[in-house]
Parts: structure tokens; C-alpha cells; sequence
């Protein structure tokens, strides 16, 4: 049998998706303990047991100066500025995407420019953003929004052309105005692949978020990462780090279960 062909069962799979996240693990652990048997202060592999404190610490002690659990206050400061970003961006994508996939007018006027628009390094463009707009929300939600935006419009333009042509022109023989083919044709047929397009997106806007924060902000993930790192507080980096990464994947997990709860025939295009 080829190896093409063979696919493992479902509990084999989840053991073999499991075996990457055990070695890193393992390796982690050995090398906190190598490190910390030779040098008990070191601070760049800590102990579990130090993370775990530090977890306790942060999630459930509030701040002497503050008053505020430091990492569910960054969190809800973070996620605030990257949910505006992200629909700011899914908004303007339904728009010109849609417009940018249907009407070759609008085609030719703005596919041009967001194809050049989404070439440009984001993070290049933080200090223009800054001095424009200030240093406080609105920086840093644009700045998700130009890192965004571009790429998700393009995607949904090119879904939009890839439509068969024939349904077009059947739409149009029933007498079908240009606002009902876009809303009633084009438009369900397009929305599985902006939810597929923001998964594939939430990485990079957390990316732009973190660095918008790490330069001017009072607070958040990326603000209090950049923030101890003057410290070497890897007991604190490790976490917030993994912290970020479990939102992302619930929010990959979310959407995923959106798509196939509200567009079930979308799986069926993927052959499940």
C-alpha cells in the first residue's frame, strides 16, 4: 500500500498530533533542569513550579498598585484592539471585495491599488501611523486594519471571480438585478471563505497588535511581554506567550465551528 493512501484512525491521530506539543515538553523540562542544576538563578529556562507561581501571581492576585489581575486586564485590553481591527477589516473586505469581484469597473479602479496596498510592510508604516494618529487605540487598530484588510479583500475578490460564470447568467436570464446576484448568488457563496481568510489572519493581526503595544501602550499582552523582558522575566514571557497562543486557536476553533454550524455545505466542497 502507498503511503498516499494510508490514513491513521481517529485516536491515532490524536496521539500522533499530540507527539510534537510531549517533546517539546520533555525538552523544555530537561533543559530547565540541565541549566538550573548548573546555575540555580538561572532566569532563561525557569522551573514549572516558578511559572506556575507567576501564573498564580498574575491571573489571581490583584496588583498592589493597580487593583487589577495584570493578565486578564492586558487581555481584555489586547483583545479589545484586535476584535475593532478585525472587523473594521472584515467590514471593508465584504465591501470592496465583494464590489472588487462582481463589478469590473470597480475592478479596474481598486484592484490595482489594494493589490499594492497589501505589498506594503505594515510595520513600516507604525511610525507614520504614530505621528499621524497619536499614540493612543486608534494607531494601533489601523495598524491592524492596513496589515489585514488588503489581504482579506483580495481573497474574496478572487473567490468572487472563480464563481462559475454560468451561474451568473442564469441568475440574469430570471431577471435577477445586480444587487440581488451579489447578495443572493456571489455573496453566500464567498462568506465560508472570508471566515477561512480571518483564521488564516488572526496570526498576523496579533503580530501587528504586539508590536503596535510593545511601542506605545500602558497596556496589554504585548505591553507587559516588553515590559519584563528588561527583567529577563522569562517566568512571565513564557505564559503570556502561551497565553496568546491559546486565544488564537480558540479563535481559529471558533471560527471553524461558525463556518461549518451556518455554511454546513461548505464541508462537502472540502470532500468530509
Amino acid at each position: 500500500m502507498r503511503l498516499i493512501n494510508v490514513r491513521p484512525r481517529r485516536g491515532t491521530a490524536v496521539l500522533l498530533a499530540c507527539l510534537p506539543f510531549v517533546v517539546l515538553a520533555l525538552a523544555y523540562l530537561v533543559g530547565s533542569a540541565v541549566r538550573l542544576a548548573e546555575n540555580p538563578s538561572d532566569k532563561l529556562l525557569p522551573a514549572l513550579s516558578t511559572i506556575v507561581q507567576t501564573v498564580k501571581l498574575y491571573a489571581f492576585t490583584a496588583d498592589r498598585r493597580t487593583g487589577l489581575y495584570l493578565l486578564w486586564s492586558d487581555s481584555a485590553a489586547s483583545l479589545g484592539r484586535l476584535f475593532a481591527g478585525i472587523g473594521i477589516a472584515t467590514a471593508l473586505a465584504l465591501l470592496l471585495g465583494l464590489l472588487n469581484g462582481i463589478l469590473p469597473v470597480v475592478r479596474a479602479v481598486l484592484a490595482p491599488f489594494v493589490a499594492v496596498v497589501s505589498m506594503v510592510p505594515p510595520l513600516a508604516l507604525l511610525p507614520i501611523l504614530f505621528i499621524v494618529l497619536g499614540l493612543g487605540e486608534v494607531s494601533k487598530v489601523t495598524l491592524i486594519v492596513i496589515g489585514v484588510a488588503p489581504i482579506l479583500i483580495r481573497d474574496l475578490a478572487l473567490s468572487a471571480q472563480a464563481l462559475p460564470r454560468e451561474q451568473i447568467i442564469k441568475a440574469e436570464t430570471l431577471s435577477a438585478s445586480t444587487w440581488l446576484i451579489a447578495t443572493r448568488v456571489v455573496l453566500p457563496q464567498v462568506l465560508p471563505r472570508l471566515i477561512d481568510s480571518l483564521r488564516l489572519q488572526i496570526g498576523p493581526a496579533f503580530l501587528f497588535l504586539i508590536a503596535a503595544e510593545a511601542i506605545s501602550a500602558d497596556s496589554g499582552l504585548g505591553y507587559r511581554i516588553f515590559l519584563v523582558r528588561r527583567y529577563l522575566s522569562m517566568d512571565v514571557i513564557f505564559p503570556y506567550v502561551a497565553w496568546i497562543t491559546l486565544l488564537a486557536v480558540a479563535m481559529d476553533l471558533g471560527l471553524t465551528a461558525l463556518r461549518r454550524r451556518v455554511f454546513p455545505w461548505s464541508e462537502l466542497e472540502r470532500g468530509r
